[in-house]
């Protein structure tokens, strides 16, 4: 076993800095296995207790081992130290979670050594749940400190550090009083709530993955998974019904985060190899969460005809037309809300890329035709042609490209579409348009179609897609009005009986008033099969010798004397019993 306390405990502030350097460079490539519990333990307060002694006065640094030059190399030892849990067990204590707190203040003129102190507290959070309380206590003042870190972030990397900070820190419910706190507290010395400084970030962020710049979108995965915990826990804390599930909890506080992830899932570059990947999957999940208000619905369907839906040829990723009336006024002395405060932050974004000083309007996404060409790339991507979505090639792609599986990738995406579907009469008639077209061609099966439509049906006969099965067939259903009579009209009983047996309803539904508007016929007048949904074809007689009719009834015969003995067949419902009990076979 090594022992590196020895020639570290020889150090003092007037040895060689090349010496030091040598040092500390041996503890960063030590081997996990390499050092005693205990050795590491008393390394890792070492390095603490005089990296503690250059945040104090010169008198105190004279007596530490280290200089300021050191501090990045030290820092990056303690990381190093520390990537185990008995490592991070020491971080973790209050007065060195504040020691560290107190380096990446201090240190701030020397941005590597201030990031390895962030990343040195990232590290103890995720090894060590308790840290992450300890680490906001007012003890610590690590809490606050983050806040004003991510006020002040400017470079990606830093951004990445202390969004993974936050992040950790809003994991759990158990951290509701710093969440609340979070949401509802202005940072120290600033106007605006964090709701608006992480819109601002997500911005920036935009900007820089555009830019193809490091760290930004890891920064930008990270400060979403945050964003992500905020929805998820805010709203709950502050609704007095618990019975409510994800998605209608909410608090206006949190508006003003619709319109920046709006413009983040309309504008983020494609991703590859798959057209669905982090961050974009990570905005998808935080809309989820955000519902349609009255005063976010001008927002969510801004984008699109208030009367007939458009065509499905036009654009879906360049913003459009102009924001919908609000449904609701307010005087004009009134403080703007966190609603206001982003769409004048998007506004003035765009103007500042413009020569011109005239007022630009904020930017407008027709929201669904994004989401449907969005899901219509990422099922042709994993079930091209006409696959069977059961098919082994379909999740070894999905482990292969996304490390994930087809349920988790998609499902969330298919959600948000048919929220959009649902919350709006519109968008309803457009999405039905786009996956029911009137003029459907009907004359081959629709669950072989090699396009959105087929792709659903079949994912609704699939076993190894469960959560995506469900989510399809809930799309589905809203297309068609939430009327199941509707939905066996436009696809065929058959293709949705198992959809619908989960759902209660056991047998075909008849067609009702309400599922009037479905096609009896198709555009050319020929009958539709209530059944399959293709369009009916006369049957033809059948051209059988006598020999070969009389083979077919010896197997049915024979097929149904084998089910009768195994005791699947009442004898009293065998028909060939029947046909021989009443004659009818000689």
């Amino acid at each position: 076993m090594s022992n590196l306390n020895v020639p570290y405990s020889h150090l003092s502030h007037s040895s060689s800095r090349s010496l030091a350097s040598s040092i500390l460079y041996d503890i960063v490539n030590v081997s996990p296995t390499a050092l005693h519990i205990a050795d590491r333990r008393e390394l890792i307060q070492a390095l603490l207790d005089d990296l503690s002694l250059l945040t104090k006065g010169s008198k105190d640094a004279a007596s530490s081992r280290l200089t300021r030059d050191d501090a990045a190399l030290a820092l990056l030892a303690l990381k190093s130290l520390g990537k185990i849990p008995v490592g991070s067990e020491v971080i973790a204590s209050p007065n060195n979670l504040s020691t560290l707190v107190t380096l990446a203040n201090t240190l701030k003129d020397n941005t590597a050594a201030s990031n390895e102190a962030l990343r040195c507290l990232a590290n103890c959070l995720l090894l060590i749940d308790n840290a992450r309380m300890t680490f906001v206590q007012k003890q610590v003042g690590g809490g606050e400190a983050a806040v004003e870190w991510l006020v002040k972030a400017s470079a990606p990397e830093r951004v990445f550090l202390v969004s993974r900070i936050l992040f950790l820190c809003t994991v759990s419910l158990a951290a509701s009083s710093y969440i609340r706190s979070l949401v509802e507290t202005k940072p120290h010395g600033h106007s605006e709530p964090i709701v608006d400084v992480v819109a601002a970030k997500l911005d920036m962020l935009l900007y820089n993955i555009q830019s193809g710049d490091a760290f930004a979108k890891e920064a930008m995965i990270d400060l979403l998974k945050m964003v992500f915990n905020l929805l998820a826990h805010y709203p709950k804390h502050t609704s007095d019904d618990q019975n409510k599930v994800l998605g209608d909890y909410w608090s206006e506080r949190l508006d003003g985060l619709l319109p920046p992830l709006l413009k983040l899932f309309n504008t983020l570059p494609p991703s590859a190899p798959a057209p669905l990947l982090p961050p974009i999957t990570h905005v998808i999940h935080s809309l989820i969460t955000i519902p349609v208000t009255p005063s976010l619905r001008p927002i969510w369907f801004s984008g699109q005809s208030k009367t007939e839906p458009p065509s499905r040829s036009s654009k879906s990723s360049s913003p459009t037309g102009t924001p919908g009336p609000s449904t609701s006024s307010s005087p004009k002395d009134s403080k703007p809300g966190a609603f206001d405060r982003a769409l004048s932050r998007l506004s003035a974004g765009r103007r500042s890329l413009s020569r011109s000083s005239s007022p630009q309007p904020p930017p407008v996404y027709d929201n669904l035709q994004h989401g449907y060409d969005l899901l219509d790339a990422v099922l042709s991507h994993y079930l091209p042609g006409d696959i069977d979505p059961d098919e082994a090639s379909v999740r070894e792609r999905c482990r292969k490209e996304a490390d994930s599986s087809l349920d988790d990738i998609v499902s969330p995406l298919v959600l948000l579409v048919t929220k959009l579907c649902s919350s709006d009469e519109t968008s309803k008639k457009r999405l039905r348009r786009w996956i029911l077209p009137d003029d459907l061609d009907r004359t081959s099966p629709l669950e072989g179609r090699a396009d959105l439509l087929g792709r659903c049906l079949r994912l609704l006969g699939c076993v190894h897609h469960p959560r995506l099965k469900d989510a399809a067939g809930e799309m589905l259903y809203a297309v068609c009005d939430s009327d199941a009579s509707t939905l066996a009209s436009y696809v065929g009983y058959g293709n949705v009986a198992g959809f619908l047996f989960n759902k209660g309803i056991m047998s075909a539904p008849p067609r009702t008033a309400t599922s009037a508007a479905a096609p009896a016929t198709t555009t050319s007048g020929v009958p539709i099969d209530p059944i399959t949904g293709t369009a009916q074809k006369e049957h033809e007689p059948l051209d059988m010798t006598d020999e070969e009719k009389e083979r077919e009834a010896e197997k049915l015969f024979v097929l149904f004397d084998r089910l009768e003995r195994n005791g699947a067949l009442p004898p009293n419902q065998n028909p060939i019993r029947k046909a021989i009990q009443e004659g009818k076979l000689g």
